[in-house]
């Protein structure tokens, strides 16, 4: 199944893809060039089409959790000062996409949209320290039962060249759903409240709407931690 969102690219490529085969099949005498271009039409092809992919997930929907936004790779966890919504601290996790990942953004929660922006920007490595403040991105507020406000960031990298965001305030939103998409390498950034126990480490790769980032700490587990 692929995204709704690759559509007209895939219709495109795939049309490209057949002319190219055609022509070359009937106006390339080189036998090397022309099974070369046939090659290469169906290799461009196919990574567009694992580019959009979109696979069905079974979300068990949990109001302790904060389960993974997007798939990828965590590559910051870090207590920050959080200054376009909350203005004090909260925890941060990024998750990295690389264009081979699928590049799907889900509710990392249950809740509704507080707040929802987006913001032009530049366009530097996903990974760089300042991409969360410079870069194009959109950022999206979740009130949750549980969690209270948590907030997620869309972030541009330096091959992706549009960002979808379906949030809108005032939505009713459930764990797992189809919050959106960023083309082609990015990055994803979650602002949770200090008092939640962070529950993956720098470098594990997560799965968007199955593993958990994030849980509620209760009483008598934050005493046993103090």
């Amino acid at each position: 199944m692929f995204h709704r969102e690759g559509q007209k690219i895939i219709l495109s490529t795939f049309f490209l893809a057949i002319a190219l085969v055609l022509i070359a099949q009937f106006y390339v005498s080189i036998p090397w060039l022309r099974l070369s271009l046939q090659v290469m039409a169906l290799v461009v092809l196919i990574l567009i089409l694992q580019f959009f992919r979109n696979p069905k997930r079974k979300v068990e929907r949990n109001f302790d959790e904060i389960l993974a936004p997007v798939d990828g790779k965590v590559v910051a966890i870090e207590e920050i000062e959080e200054t376009e919504y909350f203005n004090d601290k909260r925890k941060q996790v990024s998750i990295f996409m690389s264009p081979t990942n699928v590049h799907v953004t889900r509710y990392a929660a249950s809740g509704e949209i507080k707040y929802s922006k987006y913001h032009p920007g530049k366009y530097l490595v996903a990974w760089h320290p300042k991409s969360s403040t410079e870069n194009e991105r959109t950022t999206v507020v979740i009130r949750t039962p549980k969690f209270g406000d948590i907030l997620y960031r869309q972030i541009a990298g330096a091959m992706a060249r549009r960002i979808v965001n379906y949030a809108e305030v005032g939505d009713s939103v459930q764990q797992g759903d189809d919050a959106g998409f960023i083309k082609f390498g990015s990055r994803v950034d979650l602002f949770l409240p200090l008092d939640c126990a962070i529950t993956v480490t720098l470098n594990q790769k997560v799965t968007g709407a199955k593993t958990c980032i994030a849980v509620v700490v209760q009483k008598d587990e934050e005493r046993e931690i103090t």
